[in-house]
């Protein structure tokens, strides 16, 4: 006698998905604001052009929320769950690429979500 196959729905595979970051363990996504992809870092490099520099108004570290100003005036907001917010507190020059939602805090490259 054999047991049938137990199938999930759709719906409750994708409700018992997690991201690692949300247990306090590293990032296992690389959805806006998680883990950085390869190709999408190769992407931000390959175009200079699409760097915006601005400088951190806000950080928070608890909810990885930071608030940009940029050299133009305008004001950005970005999540990160990669720590962002605690390697840039207010005051920190930083460059956003347009493009690709890349943050770069010093070398060390980030995804953000917009």
């Amino acid at each position: 006698m054999n047991t049938p196959p137990t199938r999930l729905s759709p719906f409750e595979v994708r409700e018992r998905a997690a991201c690692m970051c949300d247990h306090g363990d590293v990032c296992s996504s690389y959805a806006p604001g998680h883990a950085l992809h390869l190709i999408q870092a190769r992407m931000a490099s390959a175009t200079p052009l699409s760097w915006l520099d601005a400088v951190v108004e806000t950080a928070d570290a608890a909810s990885g929320v930071l608030r940009l100003r940029t050299l133009d005036g305008d004001e950005l907001s970005v999540w990160s769950a990669g720590g962002a917010a605690l390697e840039a507190p207010a005051g920190t020059p930083v460059a956003l690429h347009a493009a690709y939602d890349v943050l770069a805090v010093g070398r060390v490259l980030y995804n953000v979500a917009r």
